[in-house]
């Protein structure tokens, strides 16, 4: 069974660049047969990644409001959720006559294109390691509290795991140009690319580094939540575009839990594979119906004038 290392890594990553799919709201079921709650802000970002991102437009707020109402989602919560996320430069209003649009800021674009990355080109599992660790080293004073939380967020947020101190450590090359060019933290990171000594028991360091049990329990889950539903079971009443939005927020929040470490190196029964498979048939079976949908239900204009 997958096992590991409790919490070690995860405690913080709700308040790094992620946070954006954890804020507060009113939590509502997931996909088919499940308990789980996602919450409307997560759905939003799935609603914006999917059906905007890329196209140029801004949204009418009462589309917004229909596609979410199929959600189980209130106009109330709707719209709080769009007015925190402007709040927080994730979304721009744009006004025409009586009707207010809302577009992608560029913050935003940059958050939807790393969980499309890491949906479709990264996947569930790393089977490609290279063999080579990213280690960040860091020494930051005990007053500078605010920054030490931050960039433990992000390298939480980037895969890493605490090895021991102020080291951390993370499978290939991991992409830290955002940390390192950070103009308050960069000037005490230090940044190495190496592999492990042969007497180096990876495997093990992998355990006491990373919480395995969480991301390992996630894809069990969601195994349990949508193997029916993939197989073309469970399919009266089906509402697409609500059940891709659901369904990719779900998974979405999963592989953002997931370090995604070297498959050589996780328990044999590691269940990414199989959950992946099965978000890849349930995928199948709503998204060019859901697209349909959603082009019927959308109003937009240009994001720019």
């Amino acid at each position: 069974m997958a096992g590991g290392r409790s919490g070690a890594a995860g405690g913080d990553v709700g308040r790094g660049e992620g946070a954006v799919y954890e804020t507060t709201g009113d939590e509502l079921q997931a996909g088919p047969g499940s308990e789980v709650t996602l919450r409307p802000q997560s759905l939003m970002l799935t609603f914006l990644g999917n059906f905007v991102l890329g196209s140029g437009v801004c949204v009418y707020s009462g589309s917004i409001i229909e596609v979410f109402g199929r959600t189980g989602v209130g106009e109330h919560a709707t719209r709080s959720t769009l007015t925190r996320m402007v709040g927080r430069g994730l979304l721009q209003r744009r006004r025409e006559g009586r009707r207010m649009y809302f577009g992608l800021t560029d913050r935003a674009a940059a958050i939807l294109r790393d969980g499309e990355r890491r949906i479709w080109k990264q996947g569930a599992v790393n089977d490609n390691w290279d063999g080579t660790w990213t280690l960040l080293a860091f020494s930051l004073p005990e007053s500078s509290q605010r920054q030490r939380h931050d960039l433990r967020s992000q390298l939480t947020w980037a895969g890493f795991g605490p090895l021991i101190g102020g080291l951390w450590i993370a499978p290939g090359q991991a992409d830290v140009t955002a940390i390192t060019e950070d103009s308050e933290l960069g000037p005490h990171i230090r940044v190495f690319r190496s592999t492990a000594d042969p007497a180096t028991d990876v495997s093990r360091m992998v355990h006491e580094t990373w919480d395995l049990a969480t991301p390992s329990a996630g894809y069990t889950a969601f195994l349990d939540r949508w193997f029916a539903f993939a197989d073309g079971r469970d399919a009266s009443d089906v509402d697409e575009l609500a059940v891709k939005l659901r369904l990719l927020t779900e998974w979405l929040q999963i592989v953002r839990a997931d370090p995604h470490l070297p498959i050589q190196h996780l328990p044999a029964d590691w269940p990414a594979a199989a959950a992946e498979d099965v978000f890849r048939r349930a995928n199948a079976r709503v998204d060019a119906a859901s697209r349909e949908l959603a082009a019927e239900v959308l109003e937009t204009v240009p994001l720019r004038a």
